[in-house]
């Protein structure tokens, strides 16, 4: 029922930027906490970078990030459009591989992802 798609990735040299999209239908985005995900040589996803947001006015979206994406990577969310964003900037090679939209922790079937490439 849940459907995840992602864009926004493609090919640039070190030091560009990319901006990542997910749009999710089939399912209210507001009442999950969201996560990006990453696929390099393993087939496991790792989290990348995660945000809260359960539709709880108290509750902050609280992004969180793996450490060597801190002040590089910015995610977001617009919960009118069911839209998760990854902002990358200061793109590095080791960077490298395809990303996924997920909650945190998934619980939904992955989509294509994709493809992040960073030349040297």
């Amino acid at each position: 029922q849940v459907q995840l798609v992602e864009s926004g990735g493609g090919l640039v040299h070190a030091g560009g930027s990319l901006r990542l999209s997910c749009v999710v239908s089939g399912s209210a985005l507001n009442t999950f906490d969201m996560g990006w995900y990453r696929l390099d040589t393993g087939s496991q996803h790792y989290l990348v970078a995660s945000i809260r947001d359960g539709g709880i006015g108290w509750r902050s979206p609280s992004p969180n990030y793996v450490g060597y994406v801190k002040g590089r990577f910015t995610i977001s969310r617009d919960n009118d459009k069911n839209t998760l964003y990854l902002q990358m900037n200061d793109l590095k090679p080791e960077d490298t591989a395809v990303y996924f939209c997920n909650t945190n922790p998934p619980r939904w079937t992955w989509g294509q992802g994709t493809q992040v490439t960073v030349s040297s």
